[in-house]
């Protein structure tokens, strides 16, 4: 490149912004010229950055970001150091957002199906036509009597865009709006609900408690919110001098939290719950719990001894009883349940019996234990549904009662077992709408793509759940302006409204009224972010806490965008609710979890867990994320089979070698990684590759295990029960190879290093010269 070339592409910027709102359009047209920077808007200097706060959307976590902007360009990411919930922190996953916002994979523009469903064939459109075509499906409907054929499916969102959607859904005529993610905590959420009449997930105090019994919550890497519960056991560890918290782990297969923990416990899969229960057994029997309904808990508990226990979870009587004691008479203490125990057929009973431990040690309500959340009249959202599930989603393309599915940053089709049919069931679906920005499974599937800003490019706010025992909003806003063209999703909800508020006139001109209202103010916006202002400005009208500061609006909200959120100073401790044994005896365990699958044909059991980085796959198409080593086996760039090395001994297997995972209902091929923290009864998969779409960096690489996963969801939650299948592991002759980072120099076709010829650098060097 000759360097007053290098000079144009070095100085080529975005241009215009003001409280991190970006209105210069960074894409250039077709055939125009790149400009140097030589007069810059006044309010960005060349070559210093400007940090804007603003709202992580990687997973559901709700943390607090700053984002670092250079020529209208996103270069780095960081933790809000005010945000409650990031405290500064930000994960790999949040570090490596830039790479979805510049993703060479990314839709640029709204599509419409050329080809066969699913075929990935699309062509172009304008904004103006897809709208018009979504529109007119959706007046279709209504003309037909048929709103309630209109289904939505997206993340459980929290906040106004949430609101939004819920609004619009309900003032069309349809009931059927449902939240859905692989990891959504149905089950942990459902427990609470049935055993402490919790609304809301609780704080988990990690940061004060002095003892702590993990039961499969790998918080150090995926559950529920990592970065706030990594700083909490770092703070347990060494936030107070002379004082070092103890952690347990009680899981079949060592995870990072396991790995850090000052004891492992390999229970056999599916009996943590019981150990839980028999923790308790000791606590109630020995007098130690001394609050109501002793007599009633030493009843309900009977069952559940140590020396049964351990008949079936293969932990020793005594250390159970050790572990009991420690536990009761270290204060304070908690007891948590992840995503191990929540993932078995009766994840609920374990993660009930997690709460029974807490109770009878006294652990809820207290500094320390488990923290409720404040139920907020201003910021809560609607509880769950549980009787509706994706499932219910499946059911109705079946019966033809879906006509319309319009589904919002949702991958179904990837995150849901084979054994569930759902690909087969989505196409009988007459209209399928995506509002997506990657083409993903479940997106190739779509008559009617329309491509979504990124995160860093949109407006929303969030009320994180689980809080930090106090209420938390932040807001996202624009940190730099959209590459694409792209729109926001409220954006494209009140567009719709409008349209169908257009429908609805024409429709009254002729005499007959067959469209919804979509005429009160909650849609007469010009756009979003327009929605969102109001909506925060009624809030601060109603909240004498958000007006108590900033007396005007204009002051509050500009406050709102310069911390990135709000939340109090502090706030009081909820009461902690009481677990009755009138609530739970219906929930107790009739012993170790069921896996489907003949033991003589099927020996092994297969955990399944999300890999740190790519979570539920959303993460395999950041090569940055690709290449970040696993951090209990630096594997990168593919999936793996964890078998113990005695176990792999047994079968002939050696590390590397390509194996195929056979359940009741499908096969795998991985390469085996022999991990000694792993039971020689069990075998592990990670979650989060074998894409069959999804752009260049996921597509195609690793294996996916929900392919071969029974398509169970427990009765009450409605969750998918990924821990519930046996395997057989046998050698695979098909070829294939495991990328470590630890003790390699192979790059496996992935060019980290770059060579030239003698002959290529003397001809660079002219044509720079």
């Amino acid at each position: 490149m000759k360097r007053r070339d290098f000079i144009k592409y070095l100085g080529a910027g975005g241009i215009g912004t003001a409280m991190g709102i970006f209105f210069g359009k960074n894409t250039k047209p077709p055939g125009a010229k790149l400009i140097p920077y030589l007069v810059p808007p006044e309010e960005i200097v060349p070559g210093v950055g400007a940090w804007y706060s603003t709202l992580c959307a990687q997973c559901g976590a709700g943390c607090g970001i700053i984002v670092k902007v250079m020529a209208g360009r996103a270069k780095k990411i960081e933790g809000n150091p005010l945000h409650p919930v990031s405290r500064g922190r930000l994960c790999a996953m949040g570090q490596a957002a830039p790479q979805g916002l510049y993703n060479p994979d990314r839709i640029k523009g709204p599509l419409k199906r050329a080809g066969s469903r699913g075929s990935e064939s699309f062509m172009e459109v304008s904004w103006e036509e897809a709208l018009r075509t979504l529109a007119e499906n959706l007046a279709g409907l209504k003309v037909k009597g048929s709103a309630e054929g209109l289904y939505v499916l997206a993340p459980p969102l929290r906040g106004h865009l949430d609101a939004l959607i819920r609004d619009f859904t309900a003032t069309f005529g349809s009931p059927n709006y449902l939240p859905y993610d692989l990891f959504d905590n149905r089950n942990l959420a459902f427990a609470n609900a049935v055993s402490m009449g919790m609304e809301s997930l609780p704080h988990y105090d990690i940061e004060n408690t002095r003892y702590l019994v993990s039961f499969g919550a790998d918080f150090s890497s995926t559950w529920l919110s990592p970065v706030n519960l990594s700083y909490g056991y770092g703070q347990m560890r060494q936030g107070s001098p002379g004082v070092r918290g103890t952690l347990v782990q009680v899981e079949p297969r060592m995870s990072l939290t396991g790995a850090n923990a000052d004891e492992w416990v390999p229970a056999r899969p599916g009996t943590e719950g019981l150990v839980a229960l028999a923790m308790a057994h000791v606590i109630v029997a020995e007098g130690r719990y001394r609050g109501r309904e002793a007599r009633q808990w030493r009843s309900l508990l009977e069952a559940f001894s140590p020396v049964e226990v351990a008949k079936v979870s293969e932990v020793e009587e005594k250390r159970i009883e050790r572990l009991a004691h420690e536990f009761a008479s270290t204060r304070p203490s908690l007891a948590i349940g992840g995503d191990v125990l929540s993932g078995y057929t009766d994840g609920v009973s374990g993660l009930v019996a997690v709460n029974i431990l807490n109770h009878v040690a006294g652990n809820i309500g207290v500094k320390g234990g488990v923290v409720p959340n404040p139920v907020d009249p201003f910021f809560s959202a609607p509880g769950r549904d549980f009787t509706r599930s994706i499932s219910t989603v499946r059911d109705a393309a079946e019966s033809g009662a879906l006509k319309t599915l319009l589904t919002y940053n949702a991958n179904p089709l990837f995150t849901t077992p084979d054994n569930l049919r759902l690909r087969e069931s989505l196409d009988k679906v007459p209209f399928m709408a995506s509002l997506s920005s990657f083409m993903d499974e479940t997106t190739a599937m779509a008559d009617l793509v329309l491509p979504v800003h990124h995160f860093l490019e949109d407006w929303a706010d969030d009320f994180c759940s689980p809080s930090v025992g106090k209420p938390v909003a932040t807001i996202m806003q624009p940190a730099v302006s959209p590459k694409y063209n792209t729109m926001g999703a409220g954006d494209v909800f009140l567009e719709l409204a409008r349209r169908l508020r257009h429908e609805r006139e024409k429709a009254l001109s002729g005499g007959t009224e067959i469209l919804g209202e979509f005429m009160d103010e909650r849609f007469s916006v010009k756009d979003f972010q327009e929605h969102l202002k109001r909506s925060w400005r009624e809030l601060h009208a109603k909240d004498r806490r958000l007006s108590g500061g900033n007396p005007t609006f204009e002051g509050f909200w500009n406050r709102l965008l310069k911390d990135g959120g709000w939340w109090p100073e502090g706030a009081p401790m909820e009461k902690g609710p009481a677990v009755r044994v009138k609530d739970v005896a219906a929930y107790m365990p009739k012993g170790a979890s069921m896996f489907e699958g003949e033991e003589a044909k099927h020996p092994f059991y297969l955990m399944v867990y999300p890999q740190a980085g790519l979570l539920d796959g959303r993460g395999a198409n950041s090569p940055w994320l690709q290449e970040l080593p696993d951090p209990m086996t630096s594997v990168v760039w593919g999936s793996w089979v964890e078998i113990n090395p005695a176990t792999a001994m047994k079968l002939g297997i050696k590390e590397g070698e390509m194996v195929t995972v056979e359940s009741p209902y499908g096969r795998i091929d991985a390469p085996a990684y022999l991990y000694p923290g792993i039971r020689p009864d069990t075998v592990a998969v990670p979650i989060g590759q074998g894409h069959r779409s999804y752009g260049r960096y996921a597509k195609e690489t690793g294996a996916n295990p929900m392919d071969i996963l029974p398509s169970l969801q427990d009765k009450g939650s409605g969750a998918l029960s990924l821990n519930s299948t046996r395997v057989n592991v046998s050698r695979s002759p098909k070829p294939g190879w495991m990328v470590k980072i630890e003790a390699t120099k192979k790059e496996y076709g992935r060019e980290i290093v770059q060579t030239v010829t003698p002959e290529e650098f003397e001809r660079m060097n002219k044509e720079a010269t």
